[in-house]
């Protein structure tokens, strides 16, 4: 499967060599964050967020080593969203001397985008 027959059209995918990857997404798109994850190099890091209803939708998924994988069950009170905004604020700390950038799509956003601090 080509990333490109999974991402719409209207999404970009295009991150940086040294950026951080966020990848949040509902059930509806975990096909998505995949094969973007299959599409990664090895040493590519970052963060993947799953919403699923309950804990019977978890299953294993593959990524590169350096990278996280939560999931937040809605029947927990676990929200995308909430996680998403707390990592961010954790990723990218406003320093003087020193840029952070984050390489982020969302389920439900038209574009994936970079973040920066």
């Amino acid at each position: 499967m080509l990333l490109s027959d999974v991402l719409p059209a209207s999404i970009a995918w295009n991150p940086d060599l040294g950026d951080l990857v966020l990848l949040a997404v509902t059930l509806d798109d975990l096909a998505v964050a995949e094969t973007v994850l299959a599409t990664l190099p090895s040493k590519a890091r970052g963060q993947v967020f799953v919403e699923a209803a309950t804990e019977a939708d978890i299953r294993p998924i593959s990524a590169p080593g350096r990278f996280g994988v939560t999931w937040l069950l809605r029947d927990r009170g676990q929200a995308l969203r909430t996680s998403v905004d707390a990592w961010l604020a954790e990723m990218l700390p406003v320093e003087v001397d020193r840029e952070h950038r984050v390489y982020a799509w969302v389920s439900g956003e038209t574009c994936a985008r970079a973040l920066v601090s």
